[in-house]
């Protein structure tokens, strides 16, 4: 758990950020989201003490931040940036392996955590553990900055901008592969970013600042269909139709799946979170009838039909618009 109260920052007679408060529980997702300038990623910075606020704390599993050693209190946070700072003369396994090594962790369990990570992230390690930086294309970068951020297996994940400068459809796909991982399950995750509907797809709560202060947090459909304000509604408008998709997750219907027997005793995991539409997509590239499967983080699965998915994901909408 992690959580931050009443957190301010003043440059002089400046305020960056004014008392945001927030609390995450193991395994949620945190997206701040808000005009450049807003104080986002000051705010996530004040989290793992890379800057000190000027008011208010941040406590971790109910101990104050402010009070561990800082060395102590960053291994228990892996951070992920945008221009990713790989070490450009490390090997992708050197670079994975930065904070197990200062850690003490013995040769072969490094070794071990390296290649587990960089096979679930889609960097076969016979093939990438000897490349350097420069030798891998952007998204393949993002992937060795997330293993690395994930090495040392720290119970909480801060992420500015992560996708931020990859292409467009890089940028899609490494967001997909990214809920997939299996070494992110019961992370606990805050990320900034400037895209509304990367917050909305990867984000179970979203906190959309402005000159510093949260106008609203809340899950994303919240802010969607019940803006706290004038602020909040106009960020909103541009978007609303495209955010309506992302809105209508696995989690949000979750008990009126069909339960069903599959008839392969097989199923493809989805996390809890997977927008319905990505969901549908994934189960029609299929080319099949048959159930498949959506783990939530408590541990619980349904099977459902490709047909019944689509037919909950119409009636959803439908009940929105209305």
């Amino acid at each position: 758990m992690i959580e931050a109260r009443q957190l301010t920052k003043r440059y002089g007679s400046f305020t960056a950020v004014y008392q945001v408060s927030f609390r995450l529980e193991q395994g949620q997702t945190l997206a701040l989201i808000g005009p450049s300038g807003c104080g986002k990623t000051t705010t996530l910075k004040m989290a793992n003490r890379l800057i000190r606020p000027t008011e208010g704390s941040v406590w971790v599993d109910g101990k104050d931040v402010s009070q561990q050693p800082i060395e102590q209190m960053r291994r228990r946070m892996g951070y992920v940036i945008q221009d990713i700072g790989l070490f450009p003369h490390y090997s992708v396994e050197q670079n994975v392996a930065v904070v197990p090594r200062l850690l003490g962790w013995p040769a072969e369990k490094i070794r071990k955590r390296v290649g587990e990570l960089l096979e679930q992230l889609g960097l076969p390690p016979g093939q990438f553990n000897k490349k350097y930086p420069h030798q891998l294309s952007g998204g393949q970068q993002q992937r060795v900055g997330i293993a690395r951020a994930l090495a040392a297996d720290p119970p909480i994940i801060l992420m500015d901008e992560p996708f931020g400068a990859l292409d467009p459809l890089t940028r899609q796909q490494a967001r997909r592969d990214f809920l997939e991982v299996e070494a992110l399950k019961n992370k606990t995750i805050i990320m900034v970013t400037h895209d509304i509907e990367e917050a909305f797809e990867m984000a179970a709560i979203v906190g959309l600042m402005k000159h510093g202060r949260l106008q609203q947090l809340g899950p994303p459909e919240q802010l969607l269909l019940a803006p706290a304000n004038d602020f909040v509604r106009e960020f909103m408008a541009e978007k609303a139709s495209q955010l309506e998709l992302l809105s209508i997750t696995l989690s949000g219907v979750f008990s009126q799946l069909a339960e069903v027997a599959p008839t392969t005793g097989k199923g493809v995991s989805m996390p809890a979170q997977t927008p319905l539409l990505f969901a549908i997509h994934r189960l029609a590239k299929e080319k099949t009838g048959e159930a498949y499967g959506t783990t939530l983080k408590n541990g619980e699965s349904r099977y459902f039909q490709l047909d019944v998915l689509f037919q909950l994901f119409r009636q959803t909408l439908i009940q929105w618009n209305n």
